[in-house]
């Protein structure tokens, strides 16, 4: 599999997806406009074996609900993300049997050189 789950609307998005070094094959899901499934979330949990990885901590969604205050599981990680797209840490990128969350230097760092490698 290969996939991207990002916001269209999202200018972190755009400039790592830009900065892949191809992005053919790759199916893109903008999270906006379709919601991701049980399905997809539990298929990203498989490859990261924590769902707390793919929960963003930056969504402002999750001061405003006072979440930074409360002793979140792991079922509450999946619960939020299936609830609002915000709680999703993007952008999520899946080549084959491995998945790269997030935005920081060391993630799309670790993206791009497996695409390099292929």
């Amino acid at each position: 599999m290969r996939k991207i789950y990002y916001l269209k609307t999202c200018d972190t998005c755009k400039r790592i997806i830009k900065a892949l070094p191809s992005t053919e094959g790759f199916e893109f899901q903008d999270i906006k406009e379709e919601s991701i499934t049980v399905k997809q979330v539990e298929e990203m949990h498989a490859l990261t074996g924590n769902y707390e990885v793919l929960f963003s901590k930056r969504a402002k969604l999750y001061k405003e609900m006072g979440l930074k205050d409360v002793n979140l599981s792991e079922s509450d990680f999946k619960r939020y993300i299936l609830e609002h797209y915000t709680f999703l840490n993007r952008p999520v990128i899946i080549v084959e049997d491995q998945i790269f969350v997030g935005n920081s230097p060391k993630v799309v760092e670790q993206a791009i050189k497996a695409l390099s490698n292929e």
